[in-house]
């Protein structure tokens, strides 16, 4: 039932970012795409009382498929956004931040849950009754949001400021979209290290009772791993300020840790094995919009379609839960100690092919994105403005 959830949840980001969200985003600009991934999430909050009030567990996958509509429409909208916005050389930095503050709130919604709404829950019936009225309240409040953005100045970027923007960095066109190998396989990149990540952090808590701990004192560890991937997205965020500390390089050694810290849980026991699992969460933090923005580089009047098929591929996350979840089931007939260890495994190989993207932009491609990473394009204009706004005042 946990994997169908996942499954219908990012089911959806394999079908709107390419579709209906790209479109909207190409023809109406960001402030529309956010108006409808808004609504089209409220509504899907919304679903969840009926499905509620009929106890179906379709009816809930049913919603969380239109939940994940509206989230992915939200991120087809919202990453591009943080990327391109801004100095062109800050755009990991702009993403990583923003994905930090998405990742506090991943630590602290469930907490809060767990103590405020749910403390007092004695039944099945009175917690399925809370959440009903929690997603009630989220969708009042995405409505709320929804005439925020209505009201709200926005800055927007068209396909041809983009292709402009990438012929004063590049000096030259980026030619046709079948050969964006860098697009390519950064979209195969974030469908194997999604789908990695959501499998561990679907079964960390089962990975944990294996090891001995109880269910309680295994979503506590889960918790704290929680915190972890959180903070550790401020510290890369940070890092990426250096010089020396390149966006490409960072992407890479974090990547490689998550695969030798989900190799060394494998092979463990007990506490270390939990151990090597927090550092899993620890080191996948900075990867998402690492490699998002690292993959929208050099795409120019391409950057949107490139930024909602990058979005896309967050639908791992529906593929890899089944598959580690498949794995520990046949082990547990077959009479395995360890099923959910060894099914850490199929986590394991996503973060081998992943990889494929940082070595390849570390080795073949590391100009196309260093030259972007060295550019004055945004901050000479801004340096110009404020010059030309203090020569006014003074002339006043």
């Amino acid at each position: 039932m946990s994997s169908g959830l996942s499954a219908a949840y990012f089911g959806a980001y394999l079908l709107c970012p390419p579709t209906f969200a790209g479109w909207i985003l190409r023809h109406f600009g960001f402030r529309v795409t956010f108006m409808c991934g808004l609504a089209v999430l409220s509504i899907g909050c919304l679903l969840m009382w009926p499905s509620g009030i009929k106890h179906s567990f379709g009816g809930f996958c049913g919603s969380m498929f239109v939940v994940g509509m509206g989230l992915s429409t939200l991120e087809t909208a919202a990453d591009p956004f943080l990327a391109i916005c801004g100095p062109p050389r800050y755009s990991e930095i702009r993403l990583n931040l923003a994905q930090a503050v998405q990742a506090m709130g991943s630590f602290v919604a469930p907490l809060l849950a767990s103590r405020v709404f749910f403390a007092s829950t004695v039944d099945d019936a009175e917690g399925l009754k809370n959440v009903q009225w929690v997603y009630l309240s989220v969708s009042g409040f995405v409505s709320f949001l929804i005439f925020l953005f209505f009201i709200a100045p926005m800055p927007e970027i068209t396909d041809a400021d983009m292709g402009t923007q990438e012929m004063e960095i590049a000096e030259h066109d980026p030619g046709p979209f079948r050969k964006q190998t860098n697009l390519f396989l950064a979209i195969l990149s974030q469908f194997c290290y999604v789908g990695s990540q959501v499998a561990i952090a679907n079964y960390f808590v089962n990975f944990c009772e294996e090891s001995g701990k109880s269910a309680a004192v295994s979503s506590n560890i889960f918790d704290v791993a929680q915190g972890l991937y959180a903070l550790n997205r401020f510290i890369a965020g940070g890092l990426m300020t250096l010089r020396i500390f390149r966006p490409r390089l960072i992407l890479a050694a974090y990547l490689l840790l998550s695969f030798l810290f989900t190799f060394l849980a494998v092979i463990t026991n007990n506490a270390p094995s939990i151990s090597m699992l927090c550092l899993v969460l620890c080191f996948e933090s900075a990867c998402f919009a690492t490699i998002f923005t690292l993959g929208l580089r050099g795409l120019g009047r391409f950057t949107k379609i490139g930024g909602s098929l990058i979005v896309a591929a967050i639908s791992g996350g529906a593929v890899f839960p089944p598959i580690a979840g498949a794995v520990a089931t046949r082990l547990q007939r077959n009479g395995s100690k360890k099923p959910f260890h060894y099914a850490m495994i199929v986590p394991m190989a996503g973060f081998i092919v992943a990889l494929v993207y940082p070595l390849y932009i570390n080795i073949w491609n590391r100009n196309t994105i260093d030259i972007r990473r060295e550019t004055r394009v945004g901050i000479e204009i801004a340096v110009e403005s404020k010059d030309i706004e203090e020569k006014n005042m003074r002339l006043d």
